[in-house]
């Protein structure tokens, strides 16, 4: 097979890993439901590359409009990407980083990373367990099992969660070997990571129907109709959901 089938071939093993996650992807809907359904919202956050998992629920057609998604320029990419990685290490700054996000026991967290070893992403995520947040965790089981955490406590990320997804991922995340090459390519946590996101939050979705709630859903703003049903929602909302 050449390079980009087996890459196929790896994502569609992963996939699997997913597929027999269910009670816990019912969980964490039934997590989800319960959050709006009680006025609560969704927080999300991942440092690195994670940030997208973030982003992908955040403000997006088809997405619940309750979504407080916590991106932080310093843990992102866009601006020194090398420099995110020491900020992922220090401590004390995810409890600054949340000190505006008023975090309670209505709310869910959601919080992704590969390795689930760095410092900041675990502050977070024993933060909002404080709060009595639920914490759900997406991980990669096999690398943060051969790894050694960066945090004091030596807790890694999905040993604090209520419930935690693994992403099948390889140690390191990329996948497909080269002939004659040193380095795997092909990293695959953003695809399997958007799956089991995009899971929760459908069938999140189907729960609240079938409790006799209309969830707030944004559209997509490139249609006439979704502009308009967006606008409403950012009204209500510009102002509570930061960065919105």
């Amino acid at each position: 097979m050449k390079a980009y089938q087996r890459y196929f071939e790896q994502i569609q093993t992963k996939l699997k890993t997913v597929f027999g996650q269910t009670e816990k992807i019912e969980q964490a809907a039934k997590w989800i439901a319960d959050c709006l359904s009680n006025d609560g919202f969704i927080y999300t956050s991942g440092t690195g590359h994670s940030h997208i998992f973030a982003e992908e629920i955040f403000y997006r057609a088809g997405g619940f409009a309750r979504v407080v998604a916590i991106l932080d320029d310093a843990l992102m990419l866009h601006k020194d990407a090398s420099h995110s990685t020491e900020v992922e290490r220090m401590e004390g700054y995810g409890a600054r980083l949340l000190e505006g996000f008023p975090l309670s026991e209505k709310d869910v967290f959601i919080i992704s990373s590969n390795s689930g070893r760095n410092t900041v992403s675990i502050e977070m995520a024993m933060i909002a367990k404080e709060s009595g947040a639920r914490l759900i965790v997406i991980t990669n089981l096999k690398h943060t099992q051969s790894i050694d955490s960066r945090h004091p406590s030596g807790k890694k990320l999905y040993e604090i969660a209520d419930v935690f997804f693994d992403n099948g991922g390889e140690i390191g995340d990329a996948a497909v070997t080269i002939e004659g090459f040193e380095f795997k390519v092909g990293a695959t946590s953003t695809v399997i990571g958007t799956v089991i996101l995009q899971s929760i939050m459908v069938q999140a979705t189907e729960n609240l129907i079938q409790m006799g709630l209309k969830p707030e859903v944004f559209s997509s703003s490139n249609s006439d109709e979704g502009e308009e049903h967006n606008e409403a929602l950012i009204k209500k909302y510009k102002g509570i959901v930061k960065g919105l």
